[in-house]
């Protein structure tokens, strides 16, 4: 069976502010509560989470995640309600434009 595919993504002055990955390294900092356990989860170097949580801030002029430094109880990181608003922004485009895309696949497509 044939199925459309797509890959999403925003961009900013020809740069990538937003995507699924990103979304996703988003989610995995809001589960795991850190930057370094997310990237494990992701399975991409620290530097490389760092660097798009970093290009996202910058692109999108938001803070995302607010650090605390380690200690006692170790550090952290966590998602600013700016972060959580956005994802769950971008999940409701994504989710609408899938269901468009397989509708107009059905309309070009579908064998009849």
């Amino acid at each position: 069976m044939i199925v459309p595919k797509y890959n999403l993504w925003l961009e900013r002055d020809g740069k990538v502010a937003l995507s699924a990955w990103r979304i996703r390294l988003l989610e995995a900092i809001e589960e795991m509560g850190s930057i370094t356990a997310a990237a494990v989860m992701m399975e991409v170097p620290y530097r490389r989470a760092w660097q798009r949580l970093h290009e996202m801030e910058e692109r999108l002029g938001i803070p995302l995640v607010k650090t605390e430094i380690g200690g006692v109880g170790g550090g952290g990181a966590k998602l600013t309600p700016k972060a959580k608003d956005l994802i769950a922004r971008f999940h409701r485009f994504a989710d609408g434009l899938e269901n468009e895309i397989e509708a107009r696949y059905q309309r070009t497509f579908a064998e009849g």
